[in-house]
């Protein structure tokens, strides 16, 4: 036996994380990246059209997992997160035409890091 063997065995420094816990940070980052950009939009409207971008990225995803015929969640709300993922791409694009703002946005990003963080509609 390798005298590794004990450090490749060892309990590691920092827990894993769950999966919960990682979509949590993604929205929060993202979020807070959209807060930021809309602020300094006069100055960096790039910087906003980024983090609409990375925002619809995130949805995106998240779309395409709750369209996988094998995912896990009731049905109904499935249905409910791709609603809402049509509707932050239809208001992401509103918000670049500059016809709307971010708070839908920021709104809906944190009740599903509320619901992530187990509070449901608490809030």
């Amino acid at each position: 036996m390798s005298y590794q063997a004990p450090i490749a065995y060892a309990q590691r420094a920092t827990p894993a994380r769950s999966l919960r816990s990682i979509e949590y940070e993604l929205f929060a980052q993202i979020t807070q990246r959209l807060r930021t950009a809309w602020t300094a939009r006069a100055q960096d409207f790039p910087g906003l059209v980024r983090a609409l971008a990375d925002n619809q990225q995130l949805w995106s995803t998240l779309a395409a997992d709750v369209a996988t015929p094998g995912n896990g969640l009731p049905d109904a709300l499935r249905s409910r997160l791709f609603y809402l993922y049509e509707f932050t791409a239809h208001h992401s694009r509103l918000v670049q035409d500059e016809k709307a703002g971010i708070d839908a946005l920021v709104d809906i990003n944190t009740s599903i890091m509320r619901g992530l963080r187990g509070d449901g509609g608490a809030g």
